[in-house]
């Protein structure tokens, strides 16, 4: 990571931005929804399990737009909120409340960080975050998903983590019985963790399916660009 992507990191730390998904560094915080995130069960192997695990792989994959409402929380309790914009390909977008200078999106290769007010930017690969299991859950959730049982009633929790990979950390998607979301549950939010288990979580609420979303929305322009990008 280069001193830019430093200095943004740090911007996000100090101001309990941890977002989302992004590389290790940025991911502290908790649970945000009343329902405690325990410390991981064993991987349920039961076919009931194998199936929730289908579902919620079906779910992700049956979304072809969403506008949301979200709240991140950080570990201290801190909270900021947004709108979240996800379409099909990989592409999504974090829109914080005005006041945070902050938007992050990913259009489907790579995440990318812009701080509006220092007017830096900063891009990973999608598939070095666990934010890579929301972006293509038939990757992500298939090969490295298991379904934590008993999580919560009404609930269905998938925690994905690559064995082979831990500085990517893990995300853990929280799902709700929905008969009206695509495939029956409805992606309530997720809790990203570092390798360190320190957590961010993002309630998401208002959910708006088969909103028209323009491409365009999920690139950002470098603010410092020139001959030498």
């Amino acid at each position: 990571m280069n001193s830019t992507g430093n200095t943004i990191a740090q911007r996000f730390m100090r101001q309990g931005l941890r977002a989302i998904g992004v590389p290790a560094l940025l991911l502290v915080g908790a649970w945000g929804l009343g329902v405690g995130l325990a410390p991981p069960a064993r991987a349920a192997t039961s076919q009931n399990s194998q199936a929730e695990l289908q579902q919620a792989v079906g779910a992700l994959r049956g979304i072809g737009s969403l506008r949301a409402d979200f709240t991140q929380t950080d570990s201290a309790g801190h909270r900021v909120s947004g709108v979240l914009t996800l379409k099909r390909g990989g592409r999504i977008r974090f829109q914080y409340a005005p006041g945070y200078p902050m938007v992050i999106v990913a259009d489907g290769r790579a995440l990318t960080l812009l701080d509006t007010e220092l007017r830096q930017m900063q891009r990973w690969p999608i598939a070095n975050s666990p934010l890579g299991a929301l972006l293509d859950p038939s990757r992500d959730v298939t090969r490295f998903g298991t379904v934590l049982p008993d999580f919560a009633p009404g609930m269905v929790a998938v925690e994905v983590r690559d064995s082979a990979h831990p500085e990517y950390g893990t995300i853990t998607l929280l799902f709700e019985h929905k008969p009206a979301a695509p495939g029956g549950l409805e992606l309530a939010g997720w809790v990203s963790a570092d390798a360190q288990n320190r957590r961010t979580s993002i309630h998401l609420s208002n959910h708006r399916y088969g909103v028209p979303l323009d491409d365009a929305q999920f690139r950002l322009t470098n603010p410092q660009a020139g001959p030498h990008h």
